[in-house]
């Protein structure tokens, strides 16, 4: 059965080692502002999301050494680290997926920032890249 969805661009996540001088820079180049900071300690990370018109910027600061971000940045330094599509269904698309023979990091969705549901999929499945896919609460 194929499905018709139309997967959004929701963000580009990038990978920094100091948020505060991250978003001052992404701030002044995308002449935006944050539209929602956070911690969510289950990962580990710090997060800041600056609007652009449609999609988003994500930066991303590890809050402490076990984190896997912080694994991430001791191996490949500060960056691009994901690209995230919004879906409506998130449960299905996990479902779907795993029937397509992806390789997911996360079976079962997770809490993200601004009380989202996100899963990821591994690089190898996706040429490389790390895809989050993301739902966020209806209205």
């Amino acid at each position: 059965m194929i499905m018709s969805l139309n997967w959004r661009v929701d963000h580009i996540g990038i990978a920094v080692t100091d948020l505060n001088k991250a978003l001052s820079l992404y701030e002044t180049m995308a002449n935006t502002a944050v539209t929602l900071r956070e911690v969510i300690p289950e990962q580990g990370v710090e997060i800041a999301f600056l609007d652009t018109q449609g999609s988003k910027i994500e930066l991303l600061a590890s809050t402490g050494p076990q984190s896997k971000l912080a694994a991430f940045l001791a191996k490949r330094g500060p960056g691009l680290h994901h690209i995230c599509y919004e879906v409506t269904d998130i449960k299905s698309e996990l479902q779907r997926l795993a029937h397509e023979g992806f390789t997911l990091l996360d079976s079962t969705p997770r809490k993200g920032a601004g009380e989202s549901k996100i899963a990821f999929i591994h690089p190898q499945s996706v040429h490389g890249v790390l895809t989050e896919l993301c739902e966020y609460p209806r209205a």
